[in-house]
């Protein structure tokens, strides 16, 4: 008998299953054990992985006393949600390392039985960080994808919102969904985001930036094709204009597309205000980003080539500004851009209050020490500060990289070259942009290509009563938001 049982147990090493068995033994975290003295049957799970109240309470307690004569019984007497009995190795093993408990025979390959018992460790939802609004909802998403499905069918409880799951990552198996409104969402534009996300072949997918880079149309640009935003309301408003949505479990952050130029420059907070007072903030920081790229190397490229252009006034107090300073204007331009960006990074990197300390403190005193130095000047200086700060206004962070980037070459163009210099490094620009695309849609538009209809809701966002068609850049299937209405009437008061 006991020969018949190591021949047994020898067998049973030698299957895929138990081979999976011996596998996971060897780490500490995983427990198996008899369920009862008398019963074939085992337990197995990690228990780092499960909630132990679920296999308390509702596995264990639940079989206590009870004859067990096969795994069909065990399922029938779990007061539990979607039990699975299979063979199938490959399920076995994905539902054993996402929190499942396997119920098996231990000296057997036969099927086996999986309990969902995962312990759901994620954040509260809080308020938003790098999109926060004064006014408005103040939910944002977190780490847990059940948790951010739920945000976002709060806000659009109808069953034509379809998600399509995936896993990506060979290791990582991470949970992708991709989200859209079926019946408005263009069919072209959802197969194009299901099949760039199944093509995607990599080891560890953390986070929605692993997804972005991988399945944007240009992968070399600075400029991002795809949004990624923290707020439930923007990716519920999005979806209602036929764009598709990318929530990836363990990112607090969700991609939409197609997406152009001009939305990372709209912050959702403008549907919040009046049309008038929210195109005059949307113009406001179109313009800051213009004066954030331009304004350095105009000072370099005027100061260099074109110093006949600067009034009389004005040139006396830049030359009073610029005497003593040993430096060309190129190099100045370039030492208090890096210290800026120095600054950035130190205060990024720091804990919160210490990384504001940083940034204010060290802008001061670096700031002044350089000027009493004579190291700078202090229109170059004031210059610096304001188009470092003018690059903060963009709502959507992703896109100041760029804008943060793109200063240098416009510098060393107008060192060179001069204004000369400036238009060409604009022509350059301007080229790459035009050639870039979204899911295959321009990126320039409603500009490049022009397209009236979509410009409501572009540089100016017009009243919500003349936004009756969706954008035309999604394509969507259903263009028409609202029904036309006829104009309203204007009955006369009574007194009149």
């Amino acid at each position: 008998m006991k020969n018949l049982f190591k021949r047994n147990q020898l067998s049973f090493r030698k299957t895929e299953f138990g081979q999976l068995l011996m596998l996971c033994e060897e780490s500490s975290d995983f427990l198996t054990f008899r369920l009862q003295d008398d019963s074939p049957f085992f337990i197995s799970f990690y228990k780092t992985l499960i909630n132990p109240d679920t296999v308390h309470q509702n596995i264990l307690a639940k079989l206590a006393d009870k004859k067990l004569t096969d795994l069909q019984a065990i399922k029938e007497k779990l007061p539990i949600e979607d039990l699975i009995i299979t063979a199938n190795i490959t399920d076995i093993k994905d539902k054993l390392m996402k929190g499942h408990v396997v119920f098996h025979e231990k000296q057997q390959s036969s099927a086996c039985l999986l309990v969902p018992a995962l312990a759901l460790e994620k954040r509260q939802v809080a308020i938003p960080e790098t999109e926060y609004t004064v006014i408005g909802p103040k939910e944002a998403f977190v780490e847990a994808l059940d948790t951010n499905v739920n945000l976002v069918r709060k806000r659009l409880p109808i069953p034509e919102l379809q998600m399509k799951e995936m896993v990506v990552g060979t290791l990582s198996k991470t949970r992708v969904k991709v989200a859209y409104i079926k019946g408005i969402a263009n069919e072209e534009n959802i197969n194009t985001v299901i099949q760039r996300i199944q093509a995607i072949e990599y080891d560890h997918i953390p986070d929605s930036s692993f997804i972005m880079q991988m399945i944007t149309d240009n992968k070399n640009s600075l400029f991002p094709q795809i949004i990624d935003t923290e707020r439930p309301d923007r990716v519920g408003s999005a979806l209602a204009e036929g764009k598709i949505a990318i929530l990836v479990d363990g990112s607090p952050h969700v991609l939409l597309a197609p997406t152009t130029l001009i939305e990372f420059f709209s912050a959702f907070e403008d549907y919040f205000y009046t049309w008038n007072v929210a195109s005059f903030f949307r113009l406001i920081r179109v313009f800051a980003v213009i004066f954030s790229v331009l304004s350095t190397p105009a000072y370099v490229a005027v100061l260099t080539y074109h110093y006949e252009m600067i009034p009389q006034d004005l040139l006396n107090t830049l030359v009073s500004s610029r005497s003593g300073i040993p430096f060309p204007p190129i190099l100045e331009a370039l030492v208090l851009e890096l210290t800026i960006e120095l600054l950035r990074e130190a205060g990024a990197r720091l804990p919160t209050k210490v990384g504001q300390t940083i940034g204010i403190v060290g802008g001061i005193v670096i700031g002044t020490a350089a000027v009493q130095a004579g190291l700078t000047s202090n229109v170059l200086l004031i210059i610096v500060a304001l188009s470092a700060l003018a690059s903060f206004t963009t709502p959507i962070y992703q896109v100041s990289y760029a804008i943060r980037f793109i200063r240098f070459p416009f510098l060393l163009f107008a060192q060179f070259l001069g204004l000369l210099g400036i238009t060409v490094c604009l022509a350059f620009l301007l080229m790459h942009m035009l050639n870039l695309s979204s899911l295959g849609r321009p990126f320039l538009e409603p500009i490049f290509p022009l397209r009236r209809a979509d410009l409501k809701d572009a540089l100016f966002r017009l009243p919500f009563d003349q936004q009756r068609m969706r954008p035309l850049q999604a394509r969507p299937d259903q263009p028409e938001r609202f029904a036309k209405q006829p104009p309203p009437k204007h009955d006369r008061d009574i007194d009149e």
